[in-house]
């Protein structure tokens, strides 16, 4: 392809090429477009003592993982690509954080409840299921189940969509109103439940997964009809793998999973007022599953995990580049950046974007967020080497 000169490259351009796999001027960049390609609030107070920006109140994009907001003079400093619009969250939905004992605790709109150490504590871990006794569909009749039509929810969605795209030219990401189906119904029950319904109580897991299944389809219903041509891609996620294999047999994706997931991705491109993209989240080592994914609708694939058993970036690229965007991988988030020199995370930069890029239908980010103790110097070469080898000629 021969390049156009790189000032008439927007960020909303740069990022419409990725996913149409076509070459732009760069490797489009994001940084904090989600709460899966962001940074902990702790790593990014030191990204900017290092870069010299200015240090000021630190707003917590989500309060789980304890996330940074990142502030628009980074996102100007770093020239990031994805920007991300995200649901409200109805006052009083969630309760807390408040202190209890040796514990910051909150709980979410769902029931679950999420407790951080206060000394020490880097962000918040799940400890109580509010599903953890139920037996049969019947017992979820009463549930307080979210309201996925909350107009507070849906607040300003619309003007900052219209910004982002057309005003600043830039990408944006539309965020979902909760986790995944199977991850949110997991973590409703308690995995050692949920796991043992699939295989034993499949009445009870079932209908778990489609009330979820329904209160996303109605939430992505009205967002995209809030936002309306101004969309390009739409957030989902769940964790369907570990480290080194699949949570569930393929056969019980297939039987639990998948028709959820066909349903709910085809309803949102179909409420879509413009082509929409589905970006689908899903760590750990999920290659086996990837063909399904594909069949289920999915675009765009965050993350690679690197470090995963069967997630090799060359291979990947070669099997499923022509269709799938893949949205991370940019470097390794386990080892590299946070234990790496500045010199190894040049190194990883390189080999992924020789991997990913080619042909487009890439856009670096991290595997994951940039977590705590990820010195602010490996940051700066990673976006350094993004610079020197994410160019096309």
């Amino acid at each position: 392809m021969t390049q156009q000169a790189t000032s008439q490259w927007t960020s909303r351009r740069r990022v419409e090429a990725a996913l149409a796999h076509r070459e732009p001027d760069r490797v489009p960049f994001d940084l904090g477009g989600t709460i899966l390609t962001g940074i902990h609030h702790k790593a990014y107070r030191k990204l900017r003592d290092h870069l010299g920006l200015p240090q000021k109140p630190i707003k917590i994009e989500d309060p789980i993982q304890q996330l940074a907001l990142v502030d628009e003079d980074l996102k100007e400093r770093f020239g990031v690509d994805v920007w991300g619009v995200s649901p409200g969250s109805p006052r009083g939905a969630c309760k807390g954080p408040w202190t209890e004992g040796d514990y910051h605790k909150l709980r979410d709109e769902w029931g679950i409840e999420w407790w951080m150490p206060v000394e020490g504590g880097l962000y918040f871990d799940m400890r109580r299921h509010p599903l953890a006794e139920a037996q049969s569909p019947k017992d979820l009749e009463n549930f307080p189940w979210p309201d996925p039509l909350h107009p507070e929810r849906y607040q300003g969605l619309a003007a900052r969509a219209d910004e982002l795209l057309n005003r600043r030219q830039v990408a944006y990401v539309l965020g979902r109103n909760a986790a995944g189906v199977f991850e949110t119904s997991i973590w409703l029950r308690g995995f050692e439940n949920f796991f043992s319904d699939m295989a034993m109580n499949p009445a009870l897991a079932e209908a778990i997964l489609e009330k979820v299944c329904e209160i996303k389809m109605r939430y992505w219903e009205r967002a995209l009809a809030e936002v309306g041509e101004n969309v390009m891609i739409a957030s989902e996620a769940d964790d369907l793998a570990t480290q080194d294999r699949l949570l569930i047999s393929p056969a019980m994706y297939r039987r639990f999973i998948k028709p959820r997931h066909t349903r709910l991705f085809a309803h949102i491109k179909k409420s879509a007022r413009a082509p929409v993209k589905i970006f689908y989240h899903c760590c750990g080592a999920v290659a086996e599953l990837i063909p399904d994914l594909i069949e289920s609708g999915v675009d765009i694939l965050n993350p690679v995990q690197v470090s995963a058993a069967g997630m090799d970036t060359r291979e990947l690229k070669r099997r499923f580049g022509d269709v799938l965007t893949f949205h991370g991988g940019g470097v390794d988030t386990q080892r590299t950046l946070p234990y790496g020199t500045p010199q190894a995370v040049r190194d990883e930069v390189k080999r992924r974007i020789n991997d990913l890029a080619p042909g487009g239908g890439f856009i670096f980010a991290t595997v994951h967020n940039i977590q705590a103790d990820v010195p602010p110097e490996n940051i700066a070469a990673m976006w350094e080497a993004l610079r020197e080898f994410g160019v096309y000629r």
